[in-house]
This record gives C-alpha cells, sequence and structure tokens, in this order.
C-alpha cells in the first residue's frame, strides 16, 4: 500500500510523461522515468501496483505504446529476414565451394591429358585405301 502522496505524484508523473512535459527526465516513457519524474524510490513505486498498472495500460495504448509495438514487430520481421539471408549465403558457399572442387578436378585431370598428349610420338602413320576405293590419278 502506498501512500496517498506517493500515489500523486505518480501520477502527476505520468501525466507530465505522458503529455511530452516531463520536469526531471529526458521524457521516455520507462518505469525508471516514472518514479524518477515522481522523485520516489523504485521500490516505492513497485508498491503502486494499481498505478503500475495503469501505467502499462496507457503505455500499450499510446502512440509511443503503438510505435514500440510497431517497432518490435518491425525488428522481430527484420530479424527473421536477416536469419533466412544467413541461411541463403550458406547454401550459396556450400555451392560455390562444391564448385571450386569439381573445378579444380577437372584442371588437374585436364592437365593429366596434356601432359599424356605430348609425351606421345608425333609421327603420322597413313591409313591405307581399301581396295574399292578409286583414286583421283
Amino acid at each position: 500500500m502506498t501512500s496517498a502522496k506517493t500515489q500523486q505524484a505518480l501520477r502527476g508523473a505520468m501525466e507530465r510523461l505522458l503529455s511530452g512535459q516531463p520536469e526531471r527526465t529526458d521524457g521516455k516513457l520507462t518505469k525508471n522515468n516514472l518514479c524518477r519524474e515522481a522523485g520516489v524510490s523504485r521500490a516505492t513505486m513497485n508498491r503502486a501496483t494499481e498505478i503500475l498498472t495503469e501505467w502499462d495500460g496507457r503505455i500499450a495504448s499510446s502512440p509511443a505504446g503503438t510505435l514500440r509495438h510497431q517497432h518490435t514487430s518491425e525488428l522481430a520481421a527484420l530479424r527473421r529476414k536477416l536469419r533466412k539471408s544467413r541461411e541463403e549465403c550458406h547454401t550459396l558457399q556450400d555451392q560455390v565451394d562444391a564448385a571450386a572442387t569439381v573445378i579444380m578436378t577437372l584442371l588437374a585431370e585436364n592437365a593429366s591429358l596434356r601432359e599424356h598428349a605430348i609425351g606421345r610420338s608425333a609421327t603420322v602413320i597413313p591409313i591405307p585405301l581399301s581396295r574399292g576405293h578409286a583414286t583421283s590419278e
């Protein structure tokens, strides 16, 4: 149970913060600012459960509360999008790694075939014409 003086101080602080006219704080709609604006300790404010319930309700329905909810939703969506992008990036990196492995294998195979081709003799062996084939002489 809190005193009438404490409740009055908290309600006045709540009104100042919600109207954007703080006297002792930066005006952010936080419970820390509520107790500072009211000039009471956090423990004293925490005992004023009725006022804290009212604070939570008013914050949720205020433009700032709506904006906070919108920002929280936006942030969650962006985090999901980032997680998906990272997964896609990992998949693409795996594909690049696999392609690099295939390319290196093909390069090694190509080099081996070139060495083998160079090692063969350059002698041309004529292919005999078949007997039934006419010559141009």
